[in-house]
């Protein structure tokens, strides 16, 4: 392996196109690839109320999301395949774990609530 790429995934299908890409590149520069999926706890947004949230589930949902996005896109060569599940804000998240890395990829749309529409998407914030 002569390097690494990082790359967003949200179970969208934005974020499917960007991996299948990422796994293509990642074949053709003979690196390793990291497909990142990013939960955010509610806890960590504002809110008016409080209510109780299993971040447990969350992180497994977002596993799972991984998981599937992983098995729908198939390799198109030998790819040293690493996935990972993190907590935080997406764009800051995915920004700082790419620090190193020779290239981010992240899908053009995702699964971004409104709010994440008004203060921009996470490829604008990366980028």
């Amino acid at each position: 392996m002569t390097g690494r790429i990082l790359v967003g995934v949200d179970g969208s299908g934005a974020a499917r196109l960007a991996l299948a890409w990422a796994l293509e590149e990642a074949a053709l520069r003979r690196s390793a690839l990291e497909a990142v999926i990013v939960w955010e706890s509610p806890d960590d947004l504002p809110r008016d109320f409080y209510y109780p949230v299993d971040e447990k589930k969350l992180a497994e949902r977002a596993s799972a999301r991984l998981a599937e996005a992983v098995a729908a896109v198939p390799a198109r060569g030998p790819v040293a395949l690493e996935t990972l599940v993190l907590e935080g804000d997406p764009a800051e998240t995915l920004c700082r774990h790419a620090v190193g890395a020779d290239l981010l990829v992240v899908g053009s749309r995702g699964r971004g609530t409104f709010a994440g529409l008004l203060l921009g998407s996470v490829s604008s914030k990366c980028a």
